[in-house]
């Protein structure tokens, strides 16, 4: 069961402190949601994770499975079994899905895998999401809608098997016909060999994502941790009742 740990991070960016001090662990299996109001530093988490050079460590670690992920490039940490669903995934005319997951899992597994052998796996991951067959064929991204984008994105995660996941507010745009079908396919994916970080502003993804953990991050930190019904109570309050703890100096 792999793991993933987060101690004492410190991260900036061009100078300005974000994450300042922050401490989290996700083992195989379970299910994280991190909250929070805008600018706290949530997506600034997960790019730091996966080694963006725009974000600078300062201080603490990020072990996986026991390893300093601090120093190796993006695609050695995905080559690990790190992966991240973007907010914003980008468009690439003029390259097919059906070859971008085909290069995408070649690279994660360091050797060239032929269309013979990647075609009928990709059908198999296809079918398991319930996505048409037509949707390999087109370009990446281009012209989809937020859902088909974000389907998109579960369809390269359960391609290369990832053994964490981060998944960057996969709800942003999405209406609830698209929110489900992802979520849906999130459920599929689930399972004892995969741990997920779900970043996210609304408790309505968790209404179909049913979370273990649920975190609440406030000024580049984790300052309170529940299990799913801590998002019902924030759904219901709003973040004032965690701030009002802090300001008692319960965290």
């Amino acid at each position: 069961m792999s793991e993933l740990t987060i101690v004492d991070l410190h991260v900036s960016v061009e100078g300005k402190p974000i994450l300042k001090g922050l401490d989290l662990r996700v083992r195989g299996g379970e299910v994280h949601a991190i909250m929070g109001p805008n600018g706290t530093g949530k997506t600034t988490l997960a790019l730091a994770l996966m080694g963006h050079p725009r974000y600078r460590i300062e201080r603490g670690d990020v072990l996986f499975d026991g390893r300093s992920l601090l120093g190796m490039s993006p695609d050695q940490r995905a080559k690990l079994g790190l992966f991240m669903a973007f907010q914003y995934p980008s468009e690439v005319p003029g390259v097919t899905v059906v070859n971008f997951l085909r290069a995408a899992l070649s690279a994660a597994r360091d050797e060239e895998i032929s269309a013979w052998d990647f075609l009928p796996l990709l059908e198999e991951k296809m079918k398991l999401l319930g996505m048409p067959e037509d949707f390999a064929q087109r370009y990446l991204n281009a012209g989809f809608s937020g859902g088909e984008k974000k389907r998109c994105e579960m369809l390269q995660m359960a391609l290369l098997q990832p053994k964490v996941a981060v998944l960057d507010e996969t709800d942003s745009g999405l209406d609830i016909d698209a929110l489900k079908a992802v979520a849906g396919a999130v459920n599929t994916l689930r399972g004892p060999d995969l741990g997920l970080l779900l970043i996210t502003h609304y408790h309505r993804l968790l209404q179909y994502i049913v979370p273990d953990h649920v975190h609440v991050m406030m000024n580049g930190r984790i300052v309170h941790s529940g299990g799913k019904e801590l998002a019902l109570e924030l759904e219901a309050k709003g973040y004032d009742f965690i701030k009002a703890e802090l300001a008692g100096g319960v965290a």
